[in-house]
């Protein structure tokens, strides 16, 4: 079956791009949610439109995370942990407890998209990435304390 894709699909090609996937994947997940249309020479040219308005949307959307990720470059959040001997932890620093922090300071931000390079299981001062979008990035200090 082939379609236009109507949105960026991870893995599958960019908004405009015509591909050829399994019907069934066609018909009941890509067709359904919005993501793409059946080739046909109507639906190029509503797609046309579409990806015009999808790169205004992009821009502004763009442009706002460039503001929210100078704000989250200069934040830095503190979470608190149950320390055992030698300053290991019980337990890990997770990618939802970042989330959770940060959303108290007043970001919303979904714990899929904050990326740990290591596990944190001492104390001490790790970097974060924060994915705002796909391609803007924020970096993030996440200080590890003792709880007394």
């Amino acid at each position: 079956m082939k379609i236009i894709l109507r949105q960026d699909v991870e893995k599958l090609g960019s908004i405009g791009d015509i591909i050829a996937v399994k019907a069934g994947y066609g018909r009941n997940y890509l067709i359904p949610n919005q993501l793409a249309y059946i080739a046909s020479p109507g639906a190029i040219r509503s797609l046309e439109t579409e990806k015009k308005q999808y790169e205004g949307r992009m821009a502004k959307a763009r442009s706002q995370a460039e503001v929210v990720a100078s704000q989250l470059a200069e934040l830095q959040i503190t979470i608190s942990m149950q320390v055992g001997e030698e300053g290991r932890l019980f337990g890990t620093v997770t990618a939802p407890m970042i989330a959770q922090e940060l959303e108290l300071r007043g970001f919303k931000v979904d714990r899929r998209n904050i990326t740990i390079d290591e596990p944190i299981k001492t104390l001490g001062i790790f970097d974060v990435k924060v994915k705002l979008l796909a391609d803007v990035i924020a970096p993030l200090k996440v200080w590890v304390i003792g709880q007394d």
